[in-house]
């Protein structure tokens, strides 16, 4: 099937607020996109640039280096034990992967990929680049005879909201009932905020609580865009089935798609160091802790939220009428709307920003709060 025209990217449509924000006196805050802002760490650009001289093409599958560094992180941060360099692969980006995964599992017209009712709108694009049907939910009862894959999200974008480990095996249960592919996008589970999560470790789909020893068709996808800041590099890598990653890198071997050397490289050291990510928590958890009183303070309700990069906010009207009395306090943030059809009054604000604009953004909200 022919690739049929997608969607306008929606984040054009921010182009006449974000020019409202930029006239403020103190200058924008933007919260929109969740783009690190925080330097790389020096131990990771050490070890990218003591990799430049690859001459050589770069393995498919990823370095042995880099495979064992990421069997050892999921058994060290994720409780994920058993895996061998054979379960996990590194890949360009997870967008990328959300993209393509339906295509690459060879799903088409007929079939069903189920995503979450808040859903980054990546796993709809890739189902329509599949020509696949998307289905918005959160009920494995709604889940239809058709599903072919099931994209899970934990922690969630936009909501921050955590897949308990019985919501995680529900899920499982489900798709093995429909003989579906079940793939979780677990690219924040560093960042736990409230309890249980700032104290417990956010369960993974692969994680034994979950499947105990059966990983077939389940796959974790992760990335170490906010956590190590990598978001430039496109760092990223997906684990579980041996089968499903078998294929996947079988299509690696015949169309490319191969992570640089030299960012493999950078990856070993990023797994293998948990202070910089402990650190960069830190700067994440102060943000937070700044921003989501003084939005609460603006009058808007936090949902969710409990871990992730966002807070989830409504104020009970239209989210684009949110948006645009945030843009006249200088304030960028990123409509429910764009996050599915279940949300249209919530908005989502980012953590990314430096801890300046941070004060800024939040000096402004207290202040609006303080005139209503």
């Amino acid at each position: 099937m022919a690739l049929k025209e997608l969607p306008d990217y929606p984040w054009d449509l921010m182009a006449p607020f974000a020019a409202r924000a930029r006239e403020h006196a103190d200058g924008v805050v933007d919260l929109s996109i969740g783009s690190p802002v925080d330097e790389t760490p020096e131990l990771i650009r050490t070890a990218l640039a003591a990799a430049t001289d690859a001459h050589a093409y770069p393995q498919t599958v990823g370095t042995p280096a880099l495979r064992e560094a990421i069997v050892a992180w999921f058994a060290r941060r994720r409780g994920v034990t058993g895996l061998t360099v054979d379960n996990v692969l590194p890949t360009i980006g997870s967008k990328e992967l959300v993209a393509f995964l339906p295509f690459l599992l060879g799903l088409g017209e007929g079939d069903v990929v189920v995503h979450p009712r808040a859903a980054y709108p990546t796993y709809a694009i890739g189902a329509a680049m599949a020509g696949a049907e998307a289905l918005a939910s959160d009920d494995p009862a709604e889940w239809p005879e058709n599903t072919r894959l099931i994209w899970l999200n934990s922690p969630g974008n936009p909501d921050g909201r955590v897949l308990s480990v019985d919501e995680l095996r529900a899920a499982v249960a489900r798709a093995r009932e429909l003989g579906a592919y079940l793939a979780s996008d677990e690219c924040y589970a560093e960042l736990g905020w409230d309890a249980p999560w700032d104290a417990d470790r956010i369960p993974s789909v692969l994680d034994p609580r979950v499947i105990g020893d059966d990983r077939r068709n389940i796959l974790a996808v992760y990335s170490l865009s906010k956590q190590s800041n990598l978001a430039g590099y496109r760092a990223a890598f997906v684990a579980g089935c041996r089968t499903v990653v078998g294929r996947l890198t079988n299509v690696r071997k015949h169309a490319g798609l191969m992570l640089p050397s030299p960012l493999q490289a950078a990856m070993v050291a990023a797994l293998g160091d948990d202070e910089h990510v402990a650190q960069q928590r830190e700067r994440y958890r102060a943000r937070r802790e700044l921003l989501r009183p003084a939005l609460e303070a603006a009058g808007f309700r936090i949902d969710h939220s409990e871990a992730g990069l966002y807070l989830w906010a409504t104020e009970g009207r239209d989210a684009w009428e949110s948006i645009g009395r945030l843009a006249d306090l200088g304030i960028l943030a990123g409509p429910g709307h764009f996050y599915g059809d279940s949300y249209p009054e919530h908005v989502r604000l980012s953590l990314t920003a430096t801890d300046e604009r941070i004060a800024a953004a939040a000096s402004r909200l207290r202040a609006f709060g303080d005139s209503l």
